[in-house]
């Protein structure tokens, strides 16, 4: 592209988004206007990196906090295509003097120059335009779970991490925790070895689960919210009338915009397995079981069965993934209670109920049984009796120089490496979307792990790419 056909776009882009302000409040308009910050302005900002935030309410709230308050960020832009919105405003609050902006890319065009690193904490299927323009832009990303909706956009994604140099961290923060630590020096000390089997389960309820699964078309279009860009909002996905359950965390609820439980709730609990067992991406996944399976949105319940082939000296492995309120798996003798750890976040927008069984994981190896819960939850041994005769046995497990926020921002400033940069977290990624095809099309899928490609189901393969992005939005996979 020419210099003086990006200008132009830059303009027209530029243009079209103040002109739509005009139908916003004036103080909307004031707010969304965006005026550059001279660096000269940011405290400390020698010793502090220089971050823009996208997707501020709810979850990305959540994030811009919790890196705010390791005191190595200064916050200098925020971005949301809907700041009139309630869970936007605690965020705009805090940061009252902060510029704000409502389409990422005016962000970028206006103060690009001032910016070392982004957030991402958007829908699933708007992470791949936001990261790949902050990573083309030589941008540092912290990107939450899972990376993107399609196979394909991970992949993308993974190529570009490595050909802009950028620092990149995947939202799993117990990858920052004691499951991270213990679970590596279990592995390296010969603790966890020779392991088959891995249960994963999260069995609280979904938002969806109240809904009809015989739901035969996408739900009747509503009015949008006169302070939403709902254009911006879609992205790369192709026209959906606005819809409340498509916004505010719904979107999880739908293929085409989310990852459902999988996504939600899989980097949290199969992780460290999936690093340190070094899994990479299954031969084989099955829907062993699918409860009001439909087009539209996740099932009710679903049964994943993911299978690994034989890696180095390490067994073949299968994965089993239950979701669903009922759907709980067995456990094997002795498991004990089914602890409820006060750290792991609460799943959906209520609190974690305690339950027959919480979320976590099982996994039997050769000669021992461990059991786990999710985020940072660490391991015990099962029976209790095992536990005890193994006790002495046990390494010491080193504490984590930082957690998952403060290793970004550290590593931002090459005094850290991250411990969830996408050429970790993207494979695994890459594992539930994977999965996700198999719930969409209710089919097993095998898959050829050299060529990267799905062998025996033409359709399923060709939704490792996706359809073909809105028009106006294909420039983003040529990044």
């Amino acid at each position: 592209m020419s210099s003086r056909e990006s200008s132009r776009r830059t303009f027209l882009r530029q243009s079209l988004a103040l002109g739509a302000l005009t139908a916003f409040p004036a103080i909307l308009t004031k707010a969304v206007s965006g005026a550059e910050m001279p660096l000269s302005q940011l405290a400390g900002a020698g010793e502090r990196v220089n971050l823009a935030c996208c997707g501020i309410g709810n979850r990305g709230g959540e994030i811009i906090q919790a890196l705010y308050n390791t005191g190595l960020a200064n916050i200098v832009a925020l971005c949301d295509v809907d700041m009139g919105a309630p869970h936007t405003l605690k965020v705009l609050e805090k940061f009252p003097d902060v510029p704000r902006f409502q389409d990422f890319r005016v962000m970028f065009d206006k103060m690009g120059s001032q910016i070392e690193a982004v957030t991402v904490g958007t829908p699933d299927f708007s992470h791949f335009p936001i990261t790949m323009l902050a990573m083309s832009l030589g941008k540092h990303v912290y990107v939450e779970k899972p990376m993107a909706r399609t196979f394909n956009e991970v992949e993308l994604m993974m190529k570009g991490a490595e050909k802009y140099k950028v620092v990149t961290q995947m939202g799993n923060q117990g990858h920052s925790e004691g499951n991270y630590f213990q679970f590596k020096t279990w592995v390296e000390k010969g603790i966890i070895k020779d392991v088959t089997a891995i249960t994963a389960h999260m069995n609280g309820n979904r938002r969806w689960h109240g809904w009809d699964p015989k739901i035969t078309k996408f739900p009747d279009g509503q009015p949008i919210p006169e302070t939403m860009d709902w254009d911006t909002w879609l992205m790369t996905a192709h026209h959906h009338d606005y819809h409340k359950d498509y916004v505010n965390g719904q979107w999880r609820c739908w293929y085409d915009f989310g990852m459902g439980a999988l996504g939600d709730w899989g980097a949290h609990i199969m992780d460290t397995a999936h690093q340190f067992l070094d899994l990479g991406l299954p031969y084989e996944v099955d829907p062993v079981k699918l409860d009001g399976h439909n087009p539209f949105f996740f099932p009710m319940a679903s049964t994943l069965s993911f299978k690994f082939p034989k890696r180095g000296k390490m067994p073949p492995l299968e994965i089993t993934w239950y979701d669903g309120v009922k759907n709980v798996p067995a456990v094997p003798e002795g498991y004990g209670a089914s602890e409820l750890d006060p750290n792991i976040p609460p799943a959906s927008n209520g609190k974690i109920q305690p339950a027959k069984l919480n979320p976590g994981k099982i996994i039997y190896s050769k000669d021992l049984i461990f059991k786990g819960g999710s985020h940072g939850s660490t391991l015990s041994i099962i029976p209790e009796e095992k536990a005890k005769d193994m006790e002495p046995k046990l390494p010491e497990v080193p504490k984590s120089p930082s957690n998952h926020y403060a290793n970004f921002l550290l590593a931002c400033k090459g005094q850290e490496e991250t411990r969830s940069p996408f050429s970790v977290a993207g494979p695994l990624s890459q594992v539930f979307n994977l999965g996700v095809l198999a719930q969409q099309l209710n089919t097993k899928l095998l898959f050829d792990r050299k060529t990267k490609q799905i062998t025996n189901n033409k359709v399923a393969n060709q939704l490792l790419v996706g359809t073909p992005p809105r028009k106006g939005w294909e420039q983003y996979y040529k990044l």
